[in-house]
Order: structure tokens, then sequence, then C-alpha cells
């Protein structure tokens, strides 16, 4: 019962505002940011599958892993901002979503500094396009806490999950989650 307050609480989270279609909420950039993540299938898949993997790697993995992310999309944002260019971002982007799948699919075990530096590299490419989509009129400042409070939102999801994950019908549900996200990530790189 506890879990599913909360699973309800994080879902309440992150969903779009009715407020969004509202002109002139995006002037601050905060509301763009919170809305920005959360349009996108790739950063839904792609965010909650860093939750749901820290939470399989257990210990201190299950918060250093996502704060690792948050960290380095923060970095990966200013740069799209600032116009500094990455190669091949959306290629690279769906290549995060396809990895991630693939890692919960495998339940892949490395030490906590390892799946901190895989998952910066991917944040690097999803804080870069959400840099670069920074709207006009919208303060940077607001825009980026927005899509970081997102961003922790949708890793406290997949963490969420992956706290329900119990017994082998869990098992099983998380690994086909995983495949799933997997070939959504493939489908991306074919799109």
């Amino acid at each position: 019962m506890r879990y599913a307050r909360i699973l309800a609480t994080l879902a309440a989270v992150t969903l779009p505002s009715v407020a969004h279609a509202h002109v002139g909420l995006h002037s601050d950039g905060a509301l763009a940011g919170l809305s920005h993540p959360i349009s996108g299938l790739d950063h839904v898949l792609a965010m909650v599958a860093v939750g749901f993997w820290a939470s399989t790697l257990g210990g201190p993995a299950r918060w250093i892993v996502p704060a690792a992310f948050v960290s380095v999309m923060a970095v990966g944002g200013m740069l799209g901002i600032y116009g500094v260019p990455l190669p091949m971002v959306e290629t690279a982007i769906a290549l995060t979503v396809a990895i991630l799948g693939l890692l919960v699919a495998f339940e892949v075990k490395v030490p906590t500094s390892a799946a901190s530096a895989i998952v910066g590299l991917c944040a690097l490419f999803h804080g870069h396009a959400h840099g670069t989509e920074l709207p006009a009129m919208s303060h940077a400042a607001g825009y980026v806490s927005g899509f970081l409070a997102a961003t922790i939102a949708l890793h406290a999801a997949g963490i969420g999950l992956g706290a329900l994950r119990f017994g082998k019908a869990g098992q099983i549900a998380a690994r086909f989650a995983g495949a799933v996200v997997a070939v959504s990530g493939a489908a991306f790189l074919a799109g």
C-alpha cells in the first residue's frame, strides 16, 4: 500500500499540467523545463531506466547514479543553451535509450563509479538536447531548474518501480520492461 501511494504521487508529479496550454506561463522557463522531459518518450524511457537500474544496483548507487545523471545533464543543458555543439545528439539519445534498456533487461551489475560514468555520458546528450530547445522568452535558470526537477521525478519513479521488483515474476517483468525500452531505443535509432 505504501509503494502504491508513493508511485501515485510520483505519477502525479510527472504528469503535464493543464496550465501548460495558457499563454505567457512559460516566461520564467520553469514550466517549460518541467514539461520538456516528459514530452518526449525517449527522455521518459531513459530517465526512468536510469532510476530503475540504479535501484537494482542497490546500496548507495540508488542515489549516486541518478545524481550523476542530473549533475552531468545540467552541464549538457548549459552547453546546449550556449550553443556549444555535440556530435549526433539525436542519434546518441536514441542509443542511450537502447543501452539503458539493455542494462535493465540484463540486470548488469557494475561498480557505482562505472554506472555513474555510463549514465553521465548519456546525460550529457539528453541535457544538451534540452538546452538547445530553450523556449524563446524563457529564463535559462528557470528552464534548467524545471527540466532537472522533472528528471529527478522520473528517476524517483524508476527507483520506486525498481523497489517493487520482487520474486521471480517481478524479475521477469523487469527484464521484459528493460527489453521493451531497448527495442524502443533501437526504433528511435531506425527512425
